[in-house]
């Protein structure tokens, strides 16, 4: 390699280990930088929450790399833009890994072509997924719309692969920058502080994913197929944040599980969810329609309802259902919503109030600190019914009954619901029905210090059926 000098354009990849262009890059050349470049149109009005995430990984991951001689620059801009400033005469290598979603991939294709005209020497590796959507089709080449074939052929696909090589990261004998100035890494942080207390939760660095993961191994997953739907208690992985931003690869999430003796239910379930992204990806690489609009054109004609109060109330988890404003409490506090409470609330908003799946999927892009792209539209518009291999329709949940059977004592309610914490378990998924006795008796007054029901459940739901026949006549 005639180049003694790289440069890594770091996205989703906050990691030493199992990261391909970062190994590529140090393997080959005498000295490595690497470049996050923060685009500040990809986060306007939006993606909040995960600017606080980003700004953290990069100052423990700028850490991490500096134990290599390995230097981190943060830029602000455009992607293309800065990435032109690269020339021969600079003789420097560019690397980056991929993100399997079409908008990136015409930004890359406008890189590569900068890149080419200008005689840059590139070279870029998968991204952070199992198989390149391509690889699984059907047999006629075609894409699945069904999830279960699809992981049965996506697990075939990634088991036949020659295993890659297990190499590392290498320490280089001094640092580098490439650009002439890099900017504070405070400039990605939102301008709303509502952030701040994300800190109790979450610590994003590849070490606390690493321990994360060892948790799940060692604790959750023998149990997980029957701990995961109860939201009281920590029977989920966690591991989401990290592995959006790459503090752990999904090959090392499989790799870890396949190591596992027993390979019970649990096991099988855990690894469905890694299905489930691939899937999720598959799905908008082609079907790309799915970003803007449901996949299935009969909803194209839903009559759905736009109503900014309950909007509000849903965000704000005032509805007066207690699971459904639990988990959206929880979402805010956190940057975080138990996955079995995301149905319930994702069923409430486009079901109970038939407001439009998309505006919670740009509420939860906003503020979850997992959000992907292609999790987050193909989860919503499952939960709608008008995606691949969704839940139809007619599938309404029922809040109080999803309360009772998953958080039968209360306890996650009472956690992020402190106005219910005396109510009798009872009732604390129906409020409403306590008489005015027992909530003087537990000090609180239904309607006033928490709100009534906004809709009727058994109205809501005819209601929200009576829309559904209409596109299906």
């Amino acid at each position: 390699m005639e180049n003694k000098k790289a440069l890594v354009w770091l996205r989703d990849d906050f990691r030493i280990n199992h990261n391909s262009a970062l190994v590529y890059a140090t393997e080959n050349h005498e000295q490595v930088s690497t470049v996050y470049i923060f685009n500040p149109e990809d986060y306007e009005d939006k993606r909040e929450a995960q600017r606080w995430w980003i700004y953290h990984s990069l100052i423990n991951f700028k850490q991490e790399l500096s134990k290599f001689n390995i230097s981190l620059e943060l830029l602000v801009g455009d992607e293309a833009h800065i990435l032109k400033k690269i020339k021969t005469a600079d003789k420097v290598s560019l690397y980056w890994n991929k993100i399997p979603e079409p908008e990136e991939e015409k930004k890359e294709k406008k890189i590569i072509k900068t890149l080419e005209e200008n005689n840059i020497n590139f070279k870029f590796f998968k991204g952070n997924i199992l198989s390149e959507y391509k690889e699984v089709t059907k047999n006629d080449g075609t894409p699945f719309k069904v999830f279960t074939p699809f992981w049965r052929v996506a697990e075939q696909v990634y088991l036949n692969k020659v295993p890659s090589k297990k190499s590392k990261t290498k320490k280089k004998n001094k640092k580098i920058f490439i650009f002439k100035e890099s900017s504070d890494l405070s400039k990605v942080l939102p301008n709303k502080n509502w952030f701040k207390k994300f800190e109790k939760y979450w610590t994003p660095s590849e070490i606390k994913s690493d321990k994360v993961l060892n948790d799940l191994i060692e604790k959750k997953i023998g149990n997980y197929h029957k701990t995961r739907d109860y939201p009281s208690i920590e029977g989920t992985s966690k591991i989401s944040p990290y592995l959006k931003h790459g503090q752990v690869h999904v090959e090392k999430i499989w790799e870890t599980c396949q190591n596992i003796k027993n390979k019970n239910t649990g096991f099988r379930k855990f690894v469905n969810e890694i299905g489930w992204r691939e899937f999720s990806h598959s799905l908008i690489n082609y079907f790309p329609q799915m970003l803007k609009g449901n996949l299935r054109k009969e909803f194209d004609t839903f009559p759905w309802v736009e109503n900014k109060k309950y909007l509000e109330a849903w965000k704000r988890g005032i509805t007066g259902y207690s699971i459904v404003d639990a988990g959206m409490r929880e979402l805010y506090e956190t940057g975080w919503i138990h996955n079995r409470v995301r149905m319930i609330v994702g069923s409430f908003l486009v079901k109970h109030l038939r407001i439009h799946w998309k505006e919670g999927e740009k509420y939860f892009r906003n503020t979850l600190l997992d959000f992907n792209v292609a999790n987050n539209v193909a989860s919503w518009q499952w939960v709608a019914g008008c995606g691949a291999d969704a839940a139809p329709y007619f599938r309404i949940f029922n809040p109080i009954l999803q309360g009772e059977k998953f958080d039968k004592d209360g306890k996650y309610v009472k956690h992020w619901v402190p106005e219910l914490k005396n109510v009798p378990t009872k009732f604390i998924h129906r409020p409403w029905e306590m008489d005015d006795e027992t909530q003087k008796s537990v000090n609180i007054k239904i309607g006033k210090d928490y709100p009534l029901p906004i809709v009727d459940h058994a109205k809501a739901r005819e209601q929200a059926l009576k829309a559904f026949d209409k596109i299906t006549k």
